[in-house]
């Protein structure tokens, strides 16, 4: 753990945990509105797969847009089982418990529904630091879900992406005054990024042959689930062989640090060594920009990622989203959903490159989002700490 102190301020204090790639490009324009706004003080804490070289080293990218870190935890235990994952929450608990004793925040934001997430609200919870929580009242599988729901129970703030995910919240007896539809900020970096896909900008990451950007390639992106575990090896197998059926260029993102992920790895590695693929090129993260540059530039997006459902439903990339990892989540008209099977998912791929770009939804934010939530930061009331159930 590596911390530094700000000096004294009259500002609220936002302390916002980065714990992931896919974290920071769900909050980064939340983290930019924080830091400009006349009445916030930005911390920011980045941790667990984050910092590693392996996921991509999410940190040097968040320097990179100039955000110096006040705080760096390392809390990702080797192994990426479900014994390493629940040992790595609790050490993430001990661990930010320390840093959140030297940096005294206001409020703590917390992003989505992972496992660092649930860390980060039971340490600010048990030491009375009010939580701020993004993504809460969405339905979807594995033990997200259920992470995100507890989650929502030990915050006092509410960041919903929907309007549907904000009435779930009311239902599960939080205050109205308390809960917000914002919008998910990742929406804002789509909504506002350029589009256009210089030449180099897949060739000049990760490995493999290189990918022309022109070329309707497609993108995959598949995480473990945690709750099917065993499953792993014969979920990513099915995915590998519907793609190397098709045979077209295609872009593979490295999964992220779940239990499982190093089955996927394996796999993809065996994959490439073994059959030596001519269509395919490895990455193991982009900068959120970049991101959003290829998955507009992609002519399908396929795997269990959230991304082709909110932020492919703002751009209207086709995607494919395969299995329970996504079950529930409200989605755009892009999507088609099939389960663990070759022949499915290739015949899904085949009708999504057939029918091409979908029509804009905005069902997860219009392009304004960090800016509402910087706002409501530093008005909304702090106290009381003690919460009470509503009925």
């Amino acid at each position: 753990m590596h911390s530094r102190k700000r000096k004294k301020s009259d500002k609220r204090k936002v302390c916002v945990v980065v714990a992931s790639r896919a974290n920071y490009g769900r909050i980064k324009t939340v983290i930019s509105a924080v830091h400009n706004h006349p009445d916030l003080e930005l911390q920011l804490i980045v941790s667990a797969s984050a910092l590693l070289e392996r996921f991509g080293s999410a940190v040097n990218i968040i320097r990179k847009d100039g955000f110096e870190p006040d705080a760096t935890v390392y809390m990702v235990l080797e192994g990426e089982t479900p014994l390493t994952m629940a040992k790595s929450t609790g050490l993430a608990v001990i661990e930010l418990s320390s840093v959140f004793d030297q940096l005294k925040p206001d409020i703590v934001v917390t992003v989505a529904d992972r496992y660092e997430t649930i860390a980060t609200a039971v340490a600010a919870a048990y030491m009375n630091i009010p939580v701020a929580h993004t993504q809460g009242g969405e339905v979807t599988g594995s033990i997200d879900e259920s992470v995100r729901h507890a989650v929502t129970k030990l915050s006092h703030v509410h960041f919903a992406a929907t309007e549907l995910s904000r009435e779930r919240l009311l239902r599960m007896g939080e205050q109205p005054d308390r809960v917000f539809n914002t919008g998910c900020p990742s929406i804002d970096i789509v909504a506002n990024s350029d589009l256009s896909m210089p030449g180099d900008v897949i060739s000049r990451r990760g490995v493999g042959v290189p990918i022309d950007p022109d070329s309707r390639y497609l993108l995959v992106i598949q995480h473990p689930v945690t709750t099917e575990y065993e499953s792993t090896e014969a979920q990513i197998e099915a995915t590998i062989e519907a793609i190397d059926r098709i045979r077209r260029p295609t872009l593979w993102l490295w999964p992220n640090a779940d239990a499982g992920s190093d089955i996927i790895s394996k796999h993809l590695r065996v994959f490439r060594e073994q059959r030596s693929p001519s269509y395919l090129h490895l990455v193991r993260n982009f900068e959120p920009e970049t991101f959003i540059r290829v998955m507009n530039a992609s002519g399908c997006v396929i795997g269990n990622t959230s991304s082709s459902i909110r932020e492919g439903a703002y751009l209207g990339v086709p995607a494919v989203n395969i299995g329970s990892r996504q079950f529930g989540r409200e989605r755009g008209p892009n999507v088609i959903d099939v389960d663990y099977r070759a022949d499915a998912i290739e015949e899904a791929i085949v009708t999504q490159l057939k029918h091409g770009p979908y029509e804009r939804c905005e069902i997860y934010g219009d392009g304004q989002s960090g800016k509402r939530i910087a706002d409501l930061l530093a008005t909304v009331p702090l106290s009381p700490v003690q919460k009470t159930l509503t009925y």
